[in-house]
């Protein structure tokens, strides 16, 4: 067995996100681990800026391979699985499984059936995206809590539900509904483009920012005069997500004309 040590700092230089460090020690620890015993290893979910970050780092190893997985090919929260060159990974079942989670007469919400499964005591990182249907849920989760989860989840507030575990290829696309809103902009600085999605005062978005509460495609951004891109994605926490859908040329008094899509 090899006893190889990492020097970590080495690998965390360019990582500037201090909330982020000791995630990224942790996927170097996992690292060692496939270096030192040719174990695969897996992160837990991640979100696509932390799996930006963890790639950054995990692609400086010639002598590893990652595969990310979520469940289907679009989703959001996947997880990294790390291993030799040499060992296959035959079973995503091995490490993530998928769950409908039924409830009669009542249409829930994301946020109704992600408190549901937090209220068990299950960490965030443990769950995948959420998949919202009608008068039903799928959801992927780490397999070391879907017993669990199968055993425990049987009410979500007043409404009983029914969970089971399905096949990952069953998995469906969630149909995602967006307002789309056009204005014009003064600029595409951060702060100018919450004030015009969210309908708020100038300052009250700068505060918002300066605060922690604005992430542009999952990135946490305290800058208000980030230049904000076509495609990027903003979420404001207690405010919701919209995307920069499209640019779209200037008006006569030169303000910018703008496409957004705004979560409903």
């Amino acid at each position: 067995m090899i006893n190889l040590k990492l020097d970590k700092e080495k690998y965390l230089v360019h990582v500037k996100d201090k909330n982020q460090i000791l995630n990224m020690r942790k996927l170097l620890d996992k690292v060692e681990i496939v270096l030192n015993k040719s174990l695969i290893q897996t992160t837990d979910f991640l979100d696509p800026y932390e799996r930006r970050l963890s790639k950054s780092i995990l692609n400086r190893f010639l002598d590893i391979e990652y595969e990310e997985v979520g469940g289907i090919d679009e989703a959001e929260r996947k997880i990294i699985i790390i291993s030799p060159p040499y060992v296959q990974i035959e079973d995503i079942n091995n490490y993530i499984n998928a769950l409908s989670i039924e409830v009669d007469n009542v249409n829930l919400s994301h946020r109704d059936f992600l408190g549901g499964i937090l209220n068990l005591g299950i960490n965030r990182s443990k769950v995948g995206d959420i998949l919202i249907h009608e008068g039903y849920a799928q959801t992927v989760v780490k397999r070391e809590i879907s017993d669990y989860i199968l055993a425990n989840l049987t009410k979500i507030g007043k409404h009983k539900v029914k969970v089971k575990e399905i096949p990952l290829d069953s998995l469906k696309k969630a149909e995602v509904d967006y307002l789309i809103r056009k204005t014009t902009l003064s600029s595409l600085r951060l702060d100018v483009l919450i004030s015009g999605a969210l309908n708020l005062s100038r300052s009250i978005s700068q505060k918002l920012i300066s605060s922690g509460r604005v992430k542009v495609n999952w990135e946490p951004i305290d800058k208000t005069a980030k230049d904000i891109e076509e495609g990027d994605i903003i979420s404001v926490k207690g405010f919701g997500r919209f995307i920069l859908n499209s640019i779209e040329g200037t008006s006569k008094k030169g303000r910018i004309k703008v496409e957004l899509k705004l979560l409903k």
